[in-house]
């Protein structure tokens, strides 16, 4: 016997008019899966593969060299935090675009052209081959930092005004922190390591081979800083202490007791004798404070500027300008994170590599 259904005929035809509508929407309303070269896009605007793999590689040489190779779930993970990086950046620009603070063509070469000042052009194309990246892929880099400047800068540093009444409060809360208790040293110094083996980050990619190089090549640095080379730049490029080489050899402040303590004796006898300005002739480097500790290699250290002990006040304009330095950043890093996540709630954002992981990691 045929049992009827319990709905009429009327609403069964109405259930499936229904139920085909859902499905036509479910097919033609979603957006088909982009090609395999997509990992994300933005607002529609597709982020490709390669893009992501070449930073990925320029971030991994940036890492230095590993004992061993990535595990597959490290090289994801890394991957992933790229790609973030990479969307917010993708947003930033489509912002900026359509506020048309755009960086021109102008900007562009001019900052090529300071990035450049430091390489002879065979240089600078070794970098570049070095990094497995092509001159117009630098200056699309190039091109988004700039443009990313000029967004923040309209949007959020451009707005932010420290009272002096802000700076009168700071430095009654951090008062004794303008206290110095005995004299500090702001210092910057060239390495060259006496280890083949040792790592550099250095412009020039510039490493001595051994002990007889590395006194060659300190001798031939102190020549060239005698000549009137710029410190900085000279660190820069030839300096093999991978912390201060990318700042000039910049070493921040160090208190005089940290000085006579840490460095060997002759080091901190010629250093308390410079005048701002000054650098001291080729120094042993050693490994550490110990007094029989041998030499790792040699250094030249320039006093950029001292201070003497005792409290600094508050109309003292280091101590203004250092003050408003910390707040604008303070206030600016707020205000940025704030503004980042205004914009990334109002992109629509698809991340098709995060897909691909968890799919992978589901089966």
């Amino acid at each position: 016997m045929q049992v009827e259904s319990v709905f009429p005929v009327r609403a069964r035809s109405a259930a499936f008019i229904v139920l085909s509508g859902v499905l036509f929407i479910a097919v033609v309303g979603c957006p088909h899966s982009p090609s395999p070269d997509v990992v994300a896009t933005v607002n529609g605007k597709e982020i490709q593969r390669a893009d992501l793999e070449r930073k990925y590689q320029i971030w991994k040489m940036s890492q230095g060299e590993s004992p061993q190779d990535p595990s597959s779930e490290q090289v994801d993970v890394a991957h992933l935090a790229i790609l973030r990086q990479m969307i917010d950046e993708e947003i930033l620009q489509q912002r900026a675009a359509k506020l048309n603070v755009a960086a021109s063509d102008e900007d562009v070469n001019a900052a090529l052209t300071e990035k450049k000042l430091p390489y002879t052009q065979e240089e600078f194309d070794k970098q570049l081959k070095q990094h497995n990246e092509s001159l117009d892929d630098f200056k699309t880099d190039l091109r988004h930092s700039l443009t990313e400047n000029k967004l923040l800068n309209k949007e959020i540093d451009s707005k932010i005004n420290i009272t002096d009444a802000e700076i009168t409060n700071f430095y009654a809360a951090h008062k004794a922190d303008f206290n110095l208790i005995e004299p500090r040293y702001n210092l910057a110094r060239i390495v060259v390591s006496n280890a083949p083996s040792a790592q550099t980050t250095n412009l020039q990619n510039n490493k001595a081979s051994g002990a007889v190089d590395a006194k060659n090549k300190i001798q031939a640095l102190h020549q060239k800083l005698e000549s009137g080379e710029d410190f900085g730049a000279v660190a820069v490029n030839f300096s093999e202490d991978k912390d201060t080489a990318p700042s000039g050899g910049d070493m921040g402040f160090v208190l005089e007791s940290q000085l006579r303590d840490n460095a060997a004796p002759e080091v901190y006898a010629a250093i308390i004798k410079l005048k701002p300005g000054q650098f001291t002739e080729v120094l042993p480097l050693n490994g550490g404070p110990a007094p029989n500790q041998k030499p790792i290699g040699y250094a030249i250290y320039k006093l950029l500027s001292k201070e003497a002990a005792g409290q600094r006040m508050e109309n003292d304009v280091r101590v203004q300008a250092a003050i408003r330095q910390s707040l604008r950043e303070g206030h600016a890093q707020l205000l940025k994170d704030a503004y980042f996540e205004v914009l990334r709630d109002d992109a629509k954002v698809h991340n098709y590599l995060a897909d691909q992981i968890l799919r992978a990691g589901a089966k």
